[in-house]
């Protein structure tokens, strides 16, 4: 994996997932981003090479210093840290 992927959905604006592949509370974050029909790119930290990984862990420690998972970023303003369903319903049905 070489950089974010995307999946289609309406567009609720630049939203980003850090996940792990392994991780059941970001296949749930995944699935209910799906379910909302929103539109968002994902990376699955532990899938990318040693080189890569250096690159969007600096990214994500802007956001989250303690590097946990599921991390999700909407619009470059807002991070919620964990599988927050109430909350991220909240913000991407506004």
């Amino acid at each position: 994996m070489k950089d974010f992927l995307k999946v289609p959905g309406k567009n609720r604006g630049e939203i980003k997932l850090f996940a792990l592949s392994t991780c059941i509370w970001c296949r749930k974050t995944k699935q209910l981003l799906e379910e909302l029909n929103v539109e968002y790119k994902y990376i699955d930290m532990d899938m990318v090479d040693d080189e890569l990984e250096e690159k969007f862990t600096e990214e994500l420690k802007k956001w989250n210093p303690d590097c946990s998972y599921p991390t999700l970023v909407i619009d470059n303003k807002k991070c919620i840290v964990g599988f927050q369903e109430e909350e991220i319903r909240k913000e991407l049905t506004k």
